[in-house]
């Protein structure tokens, strides 16, 4: 383990066993592995009966951007759907304890691309667009843009050359969609990156993460996939005639 993991283990050992005691009524485990994520410290726990947890401590800085409560109503529902794990406790303030999926294998472009794999994650997409139930969290886009740019010009951080170029191009796109009318709303993940998808040693397909879910177009996922997925235009077909 290098320093920073290792610091950061330490640093937050108190808080992973203060859920420990919360869920399990014990803060006792047998073994600790920090886990990767770009926004989050995530640890895979083991307990003393060889039962594997994730415990979740949400990064700094993460409560200006994410609401830990909208985010527990669309984790709550992939998980009644089984779209992710089983979900053991879900704080207001982001903490999180879930039971950790089995022997994850790992991840990449080329395994996204198979086409039992795209079968899967076109199932998972109807599964959740289709339930019928609207968790209240709005996803608006564009809204969430402005909030990231109102905190970097907050932090006097610089924008690349090129972002209002960009931005204009982007808007004069929106108002084109937008003349059209508004598509229908229904349960999305939003951030279906390659990360946020992890396949089991039995290679089921699970979607994890749910910070940026809420009610949104359903074709938002599958373009994402697409594009974090580097899909060719056969993967789209495929993924199209699973969803569809």
């Amino acid at each position: 383990m290098n320093e920073l993991k290792r610091e950061i283990v330490e640093r937050d050992l108190p808080r992973v066993r203060e859920l420990l005691k919360i869920v399990f009524g014990s803060d006792e485990y047998k073994d600790i592995h920090r886990l990767g994520g770009m926004t989050n410290h995530s640890y895979k726990v083991t307990r003393e009966d060889n039962n594997e947890y994730l415990v979740r401590i949400p990064g700094e800085g993460t409560e200006q951007m994410i609401n830990r409560r909208d985010e527990r109503k669309s984790t709550e529902l992939g998980c009644k759907l089984g779209i992710d794990s089983e979900l053991l406790y879900f704080g207001d303030d982001g903490t999180k304890v879930m039971k950790f999926i089995k022997k994850p294998q790992d991840m990449n472009e080329s395994v996204m691309q198979r086409k039992e794999i795209l079968n899967q994650a076109g199932a998972i997409f109807y599964k959740l667009h289709n339930c019928g139930v609207d968790t209240g969290v709005r996803f608006e886009v564009f809204e969430m843009a402005a909030m990231y740019e109102k905190i970097i010009n907050d932090n006097h951080v610089v924008l690349y050359n090129d972002y209002q170029n960009i931005k204009n191009d982007v808007m004069e796109i929106k108002a084109a969609v937008d003349s059209k009318g508004t598509a229908k709303r229904v349960p999305c993940h939003n951030d279906t990156l390659l990360g946020n998808w992890v396949l089991d040693e039995d290679g089921k397909l699970w979607l994890i993460d749910w910070e940026y879910s809420g009610m949104n177009e359903p074709m938002w996922d599958l373009s994402c996939t697409s594009i974090e997925c580097s899909y060719s235009e056969q993967n789209d077909n495929d993924l199209l005639r699973a969803y569809f």
